[in-house]
């Protein structure tokens, strides 16, 4: 049994935990991830290693409340426990060498972003980092951005904080100007990630995207995970969950991936349902 031993709400759909898991917390990377299930019955869902506190053996994680998991772990509170806490799997994100990096960051990837950017401010490296939500409710880890990026730019959609508009505008605008990278690493959704590549390929830009795909085992058994990337004109099978999370994003078929996740949205609304009339909650 893990342990919560904080409990934060970051906006009105995404929460932070901190769980006492000492194994994992002496191992984790920035880009690892975890399998977690919230009690005996419960289905095992990934999320993404946001930090580590070795010395009290702690790991954080961020989710965003969106199927029935999601909203079953949103009720626990401090001093409860999950059944499960399996890790750190993945591969950690690559890093080394690196000495101008941009981080592009979407919604709640921006968790996932925050440990990566943090861990090449440590190293020495020049971070920009752009982050980019709907709107200002919805603005998350600004200030842990601000104390690792050299520059930060904060964008909303309809510009109610920051500047007005989607990552990929400061980008454009950088790179245009001559900003050399020797990597941009974005992590957030697909249809983002897709056109963080597209604005840099003209460049020559190397690009880490950071997926994300349906994960049961962790392992790469069950194929859940898989991906297609596009290598040297054929066409490979990957597995985000032995193979990534990180891949080369001029490789990845974006078109491909999107499809296959939007196959269970039904069913996650469906489990969001249930389990808010479970546990006798106001549906939000």
């Amino acid at each position: 049994m893990y342990k919560i031993l904080e409990k934060k709400i970051l906006n009105p759909t995404v929460v932070q935990l901190w769980i006492q898991a000492p194994m994992v917390a002496k191992k984790a990377q920035p880009g690892q991830f975890i399998i977690l299930r919230v009690d005996e019955d419960g289905e095992r869902i990934p999320l993404t290693v946001a930090g580590v506190d070795a010395a009290r053996g702690a790991v954080k994680i961020i989710y965003q409340i969106v199927g029935g998991t999601t909203k079953k772990l949103s009720y626990k509170e401090e001093g409860d426990f999950l059944c499960d806490f399996v890790g750190p799997l993945g591969e950690a994100t690559h890093l080394d060498g690196l000495r101008r990096v941009c981080i592009v960051g979407g919604g709640v990837g921006c968790a996932i972003a925050m440990p990566v950017a943090q861990k090449l401010h440590e190293m020495g490296a020049e971070v920009t980092s752009i982050i980019g939500f709907r709107n200002r409710d919805l603005v998350i880890l600004e200030d842990e951005f601000k104390a690792c990026s050299d520059t930060l730019r904060v964008m909303t959609d309809d510009g109610s904080y920051g500047e007005k508009g989607n990552v990929t505008m400061p980008l454009s605008e950088m790179l245009g100007a001559g900003k050399q990278f020797d990597m941009i690493i974005t992590i957030g959704p697909l249809v983002m990630m897709k056109f963080v590549v597209a604005t840099a390929k003209p460049y020559g830009t190397p690009v880490t995207v950071s997926m994300n795909p349906i994960m049961i085992d962790g392992t790469g058994m069950c194929g859940g995970c898989r991906l297609t990337l596009n290598v040297d004109g054929k066409r490979v099978t990957k597995f985000a969950c032995v193979d990534g999370p990180d891949f080369n994003g001029y490789e990845v078929d974006f078109d491909e991936a999107m499809s296959r996740g939007r196959m269970y949205a039904d069913f996650e609304r469906h489990a969001y349902e249930q389990s808010c009339n479970l546990f006798g909650k106001e549906k939000k």
